[in-house]
């Protein structure tokens, strides 16, 4: 069990996340997904083999791939018929015996820029799932003018994520 940690603006291996925020959106939401055992061993695994993202409706190339830092996975997005790339490096990692997640930055192309993350973590026999993103419109291209749209979408995936260990 290790925690390898590149440049993670979001710090999943952090409890208390106060990041410098700059000109990003912050966003932070912790949910309980229960207890036990055999929950935190499902739901440790499968936050780093990308389900919050594929259970959530996203496709994630390579299917099954572990999160790695230095990582570029495929990430697609579909609604309503279109498919939208979304490039991605993942910047950390953390596996440890209480906290697994990791956070992965966009790459140019991105409809959106900056940094989301995805732990769980084990309080007693309570689990824990957060979320944590910080975004702002992409620097330059069409989905710039798409912000406020996107920032819908952004919740709507959210409450999404949030059900995807469960």
């Amino acid at each position: 069990m290790a925690t390898s940690i590149s440049q993670a603006l979001t710090q999943p291996h952090l409890g208390v996340w106060r990041p410098e925020t700059g000109r990003l959106q912050r966003f932070e939401k912790t949910v309980t997904l229960g207890d036990g055992d055999a929950l935190w061993e499902r739901a440790a695994a499968d936050v780093l083999l990308w389900r919050v993202k594929t259970r959530s409706g996203f496709e994630v190339h390579p299917d099954g791939a572990r999160a790695v830092v230095g990582a570029r996975p495929t990430i697609i997005a579909g609604w309503a018929g279109v498919r939208i790339q979304e490039p991605v490096e993942v910047v950390a990692v953390v596996d440890e015996p209480t906290r697994v997640g990791f956070a992965y930055r966009t790459l140019p192309g991105h409809p959106v820029q900056g940094e989301e993350a995805f732990i769980v973590r084990r309080v007693d026999a309570r689990v824990e799932f957060t979320i944590r993103s910080l975004t702002r419109p992409a620097p330059s291209g069409p989905w710039r003018t798409l912000f406020p749209l996107l920032r819908v979408a952004q919740i709507v995936a959210r409450r999404r994520y949030e059900r995807a260990l469960r």
